[in-house]
C-alpha cells in the first residue's frame, strides 16, 4: 500500500511488489501422539513432584487430571481450565461436557473466564470416555455441589488456574518423560483426538469435537493422516 501510494504521488515509477509473488508454505502434517508416548507422559505426570522424602509440597494432581481430561476431550487448554461444575453432566448416556467458554490472561484484570471458548462457533457438548469421566467425578468430590459456577481447576486459593502454570508443569513432565526436544505440546491432546476420531469416525465427527466449522482447519492442521494401506483386494467373480 506504501508503494501504491508512492506511484500515485509519482515519487516512484513504477510498483515493485506486482513482480513478486507469494512464498510458499513448506508442507505441514499434523502429527499425533504414539501410545507410547502417551503412556510415558502418564506415568511421569502420575510421579510429577511425588517422591518419597522430596523438600517442598507435594504435587496436587491436577496437571495429571488436566492432561487426562485434554487427551479425552481433545480440548483446548483454555477450554478445560475453564470448564466449571455445571458444564459436567455425568447422569447422561454417555456422560457429556459442555465447552462454554475459555481462561484468557490480561496484564491487568490477570486470569478471568470468558464466557465463551476461542469464537462463539466453538460451543459444543462433548460425550467423554471412561477415564476422563473419571478423572471429573473425582475432582468434583472436592467441590461443595451448591457451588455450580465453581472451576473444576483452580488454584490452591481458589482461583482461575493459570494456562502458563500448566504449560511450564507439561514441559517438567516431559523432561522426566524424556520426550523433551520433540514438539509435544498440551495442543498435541487435541492433535492425537482429532486424528483418533477421524480414524474411526470421519474428519466431519473430529471437526465437530474440536468445534470447527470447516474440515479444511482440521484435516490441515490438526488430523494426522491414515497411511495405512489396505491389504484387502476385492475378489473377482
Amino acid at each position: 500500500m506504501i508503494l501504491a501510494f508512492a506511484v500515485r504521488r509519482e515519487i516512484i515509477p513504477r510498483n515493485p511488489m506486482k513482480e513478486t509473488s507469494r512464498m510458499k508454505k513448506p508442507p505441514h502434517t499434523p502429527k499425533a501422539l504414539t501410545p507410547d508416548q502417551i503412556a510415558a507422559i502418564r506415568l511421569a505426570a502420575s510421579e510429577w513432584r511425588m517422591e518419597e522424602g522430596r523438600m517442598g509440597p507435594r504435587s496436587d494432581g491436577q496437571v495429571r487430571d488436566i492432561i487426562e481430561v485434554m487427551l479425552g476431550t481433545a480440548t483446548r487448554i483454555g477450554e478445560a481450565l475453564a470448564i466449571r461444575q455445571c458444564d459436567v453432566d455425568l447422569d447422561a448416556d454417555p456422560p457429556r461436557v459442555n465447552i462454554s467458554g475459555t481462561l484468557v490472561v490480561h496484564n491487568k484484570a490477570g486470569v478471568h473466564r470468558q464466557e465463551h471458548p476461542k469464537t462463539h462457533e466453538s460451543n459444543r457438548v462433548i460425550g467423554m470416555p471412561p477415564f476422563a469421566v473419571e478423572v471429573i467425578r473425582q475432582r468434583l468430590t472436592l467441590l461443595d455441589p451448591g457451588e455450580t459456577e465453581h472451576l473444576l481447576f483452580f488454584s490452591r486459593v481458589g482461583t482461575p488456574l493459570g494456562p502458563y502454570y500448566v504449560r511450564r508443569t507439561f514441559r517438567e513432565i516431559l523432561r522426566n518423560a524424556g520426550l523433551e526436544g520433540l514438539n509435544i505440546t498440551p495442543y498435541s491432546f487435541r492433535r492425537t483426538g482429532a486424528t483418533l476420531l477421524a480414524n474411526e469416525l470421519g474428519i466431519r465427527v473430529a471437526a465437530d469435537m474440536l468445534g470447527h466449522t470447516s474440515t479444511s482447519t482440521t484435516k490441515a492442521h490438526y488430523a494426522e493422516p491414515d497411511r495405512t494401506v489396505k491389504s484387502e483386494w476385492p475378489c473377482p467373480r
